[in-house]
């Protein structure tokens, strides 16, 4: 079984009105519960604004510590989910349903763990 990691792409801006968010909320748990179902669910999370972050710049031996974003774009990562499939068109086949749930694009790439000892199966 490989791993995917499914990043959701959002855009730069306001987030949706409360009600839609309730709504993509919705389809997202519905979404990981089928995931969990398949036996293809690793784990999933949303992440903070890049106003939030800290970017860590490696500088003439040093590190330079900045406040985030790293690039300003016209989309962030906004959240990611790593799941296991058998080959990339089953991955592709997640990424769509995720893409439907969250109304967002969703970038599928393939994930490489470190060790092989973090590695399953």
């Amino acid at each position: 079984m490989k791993y995917y990691l499914l990043n959701v792409m959002q855009p730069v801006g306001e987030p949706p009105a409360p009600e839609i968010l309730a709504e993509i909320g919705k389809n997202l748990d519905a979404f990981h519960q089928e995931l969990r179902q398949a036996g293809a669910w690793v784990f999933a999370g949303g992440l903070h604004g890049p106003e939030s972050s800290t970017v860590l710049r490696p500088r003439d031996g040093d590190v330079l510590v900045t406040d985030g974003p790293y690039a300003e774009g016209k989309e962030m990562l906004g959240g990611i989910c790593l799941i296991k499939a058998p080959d990339l068109d089953v991955a592709l086949e997640w990424g769509r349903k995720a893409a439907l749930a969250t109304t967002l694009p969703i970038e599928v790439r393939p994930f490489q763990f470190l060790h092989d000892e973090d590695e399953e199966g």
